[in-house]
């Protein structure tokens, strides 16, 4: 039986892909606790959705692009990752998503305080934790470069999630607060 803990981290290093030991505290590693935590909020909020829901399939792939996504992250410069990428088309994806929420809600010039139902508040979460990924991956891309293309992923992905927060306040019949 394979243990949970390998001890090999008490020490403050961790492994990279390829085998590499790095600090616990290393922009990659950063970049890849803020993705994973992100997509545990993911898992909460899907949770929250009734099996049936159509927005169910959606998240579902963004959870298995941001696992993808921490794996190329995870992969040093120098060191190819085989694992294929899907965050162009879920980009697209999310764009058209956004598109089509904001042809149904008002529009609006203020900020939208959080809440009005668990849903669209783990949604409103999740939003700031992907800024936050968006960030560190910043910081990462600036000391060894990532493929542009998951930089534009989490970009749209926390607009994707805004825009499912308000759907979800649109669908629930609750009214958004404005500041």
């Amino acid at each position: 039986m394979n243990k949970i803990y390998t001890k090999t981290g008490d020490e403050g290093m961790t492994s990279i892909r390829g085998g590499i030991r790095v600090p616990k505290d290393h922009p990659r590693i950063e970049a890849n606790g803020a993705l994973d935590e992100l997509n545990a909020m993911l898992g909460v909020a899907r949770a929250l959705m009734p099996a049936d829901d159509d927005r169910q399939v959606f998240l579902t792939a963004i959870i298995h692009e941001l696992m993808m996504v921490m794996s190329h992250v995870a992969t040093p410069v120098g060191k190819q990752n085989p694992k294929p990428l899907h965050v162009v088309e879920l980009t697209e994806c999310m764009e058209k998503l956004v598109d089509e929420v904001q042809a149904k809600t008002t529009s609006t010039r203020h900020f939208i305080l959080p809440g009005g139902t668990p849903l669209s508040a783990h949604l409103q979460w999740a939003r700031t934790v992907c800024r936050r990924a968006e960030r560190r991956l910043w910081t990462l891309h600036r000391e060894e470069p990532l493929n542009p293309d998951i930089l534009k992923f989490v970009n749209r992905l926390s607009d994707a999630l805004f825009a499912m927060a308000r759907d979800e306040m649109e669908r629930a019949g609750v009214p958004e607060e404005e500041v």
